[in-house]
C-alpha cells in the first residue's frame, strides 16, 4: 500500500520547465536560454571574469571561510578581499552567516561550484596541454 501511495505523491509533484520537481533540484535544464536566462548568465561570467574574485570562488567551493582566511589564502590584502566579497554577495554568488564576530562565507550553489570547477579544470588543460576530453 506505502508503495502506491509514494508512487501517486511522486507523480502528483508538479514539475518546472527544467525539468526538475518543483521541490527538488534539476541538475539538466533542456530549454533553449531566452533573453532574462541569457543575461543572468553573462552577468554571472562576468562576476567569475577577475582572477581574485575566481581565486575566492575556487576557495569557497572547497568550504566555508571568513575573511582573514581567503586573505591569507588568496595573498591579496584584506580590503581587496572584502570589495571582492560585497560584489560576489550583491550578486548573489555567495551567502554569508555570522559565527561569534566573524562572517563566514559559502559558495551559493552547486550549480556554480560545478562551474567554477570545470572552468579551473579547463584553464588546467589550456596552461598544460593536457588534451581535451569530455
Amino acid at each position: 500500500m506505502s508503495e502506491q501511495r509514494n508512487a501517486r505523491t511522486a507523480a502528483s509533484r508538479p514539475t518546472t520547465p527544467s525539468g526538475g520537481s518543483a521541490g527538488g533540484p534539476s541538475f539538466v535544464h533542456p530549454i533553449e536560454p531566452d533573453s532574462q536566462r541569457l543575461e543572468a548568465g553573462a552577468a554571472t561570467f562576468r562576476m567569475l571574469a577577475d582572477p581574485t574574485r575566481l581565486h575566492i570562488l575556487w576557495l569557497l567551493t572547497q568550504g566555508p571561510a571568513d575573511v582573514g582566511t581567503l586573505v591569507t589564502a588568496t595573498g591579496a590584502n584584506r580590503t581587496a578581499v572584502s570589495q571582492h566579497l560585497a560584489k560576489l554577495r550583491l550578486s548573489n554568488l555567495v551567502s554569508t552567516r555570522k559565527v561569534a564576530r566573524n562572517i563566514v562565507y559559502s559558495i551559493i550553489d552547486g550549480h556554480l561550484t560545478r562551474l567554477i570547477l570545470e572552468g579551473v579544470n579547463h584553464a588546467d588543460h589550456r596552461v598544460t596541454g593536457e588534451p581535451t576530453h569530455d
